[in-house]
Order: structure tokens, then C-alpha cells, then sequence
């Protein structure tokens, strides 16, 4: 995670690496000028999945207060990425995750990526998994024994992204407005 070079990323079931155009670090508290708007982007996607997940009006007020507390809690990580060569040093995406207690099953403690979002120009090229692959091992380090990933149901993106990568559902959320 530490470098500027361009890094190989990880392939689940396949003998070559790909090249990935960014350079992955632990956010700073001077990152959140632009972690904001990337998150407030990525919740206003999650409510064109679902109308249950409507964006409240102040939500740049909430961002900007997790992400806060997010970098000082020693449970959570939040990675930034920024590009390489002409994007160099510019955070084109980040993740946030949690390590959580589960307090009836074994491993007691599961690794949750709750948001993870980059610019439209850095998908399908291998940073999501290669992104994946560092989260993984930064919880792991945290005690993770498991990994999970929350996201909306309706996303069948993210649904397809990580059972290609050996996720499936364990547990399930269902709501109905009142």
C-alpha cells in the first residue's frame, strides 16, 4: 500500500496480473475536502437502485462527520486512491470499512467494506479487486476473521463484483416504508 508506482493487482483464479493505475493509502484528515463529495456520490447512486435510500439534506453534513470519526476510530479504515501519471496524486476513489464484533459466531470479528466508489474512469480496470485484496489484508490485520460487503440489494453490479470473488449472502435486510 505504500509507494507511487503503479501496483499489480491480485487475480482470484487467474496466473496473470494486471497493471492498476493507482496508488492506494491510508486517508488523512486533510482528504476529506474531496472523501465528501465521492461518498455523497456514491449514496446518491445507492438511492437510483432504491427509493428506500433516499439521500437526506444533510447528508454532506453526516459524510463529512463519519468520515471524520472513521480516521481516529482504530476499527475502521479508510483507504484513498489516487492515480497515476497524469492523475498523480489526484484521489480518483476511496474505501470504508469497519471491523465489528459478531457477538454469536465464530470468527468473532468480520471485516465490513461499507462504501467503495471511483471515478467512472477508474472501473473495469482492475482497481476494484485490487482494492478488495488491500481492505482484506488491512482487516485482517484489525482481526477480521471474515469479510463481508454491504451494498444495496438492487445493485446487481456490486452483487455480480463480489460473488465473482467468492462472496455470497449470508444474511438479508428487508424494509418497507411506513
Amino acid at each position: 500500500m505504500t509507494g507511487t508506482e503503479e501496483k499489480k493487482g491480485r487475480s482470484t483464479g487467474a496466473s496473470e496480473t494486471a497493471s492498476v493505475p493507482i496508488h492506494l493509502r491510508p486517508a488523512r484528515e486533510t482528504d476529506l475536502e474531496t472523501l465528501v463529495p465521492l461518498l455523497l456520490r456514491l449514496k446518491r447512486l445507492n438511492e437510483e437502485f432504491d427509493p428506500l435510500l433516499k439521500v437526506r439534506e444533510d447528508a454532506e453534513t453526516q459524510a463529512r462527520q463519519i468520515l471524520k470519526f472513521d480516521l481516529s476510530n482504530p476499527k475502521a479504515v479508510v483507504l484513498v486512491a489516487e492515480g497515476t501519471g497524469p492523475d498523480r496524486g489526484k484521489v480518483v476513489g476511496f474505501v470504508r470499512a469497519h471491523v465489528r464484533e459478531r457477538a454469536f459466531y465464530a470468527p468473532e470479528h468480520e471485516g465490513v467494506i461499507l462504501d467503495i466508489y471511483f471515478l467512472p474512469l477508474y472501473r473495469r480496470r482492475g482497481v476494484g479487486e485490487y482494492v478488495l485484496g488491500e481492505v482484506t489484508t488491512v482487516l485482517k490485520g484489525k482481526g477480521a476473521g471474515i469479510v463481508t460487503a454491504e451494498f444495496p440489494a438492487q445493485n446487481e453490479i456490486a452483487s455480480r463484483f463480489y460473488t465473482k470473488r467468492g462472496f455470497r449472502p449470508i444474511t438479508a435486510v428487508q424494509a418497507r416504508s411506513l
